[in-house]
């Protein structure tokens, strides 16, 4: 099973909204939680999924 964007926010302990901003370079986080969140998702091998994007 693939690790979802669920699976980064609950290890992380932040909202889903909060890993999606990150990820799509929006403002509204700390540096420090970029640092943890993109961590984690090198931790885990998480990558976008194109199907759920388009």
């Amino acid at each position: 099973m693939s690790v979802t964007i669920k699976d980064v926010a609950n290890k992380a302990n932040v909202s889903i909204a909060t890993v999606s901003r990150i990820l799509n370079h929006k403002p509204g986080y700390s540096p420090e939680t970029e640092r943890k969140v993109l961590s984690i998702i090198e931790e885990l091998g998480y990558y976008p999924n194109g199907l759920a994007r388009g």
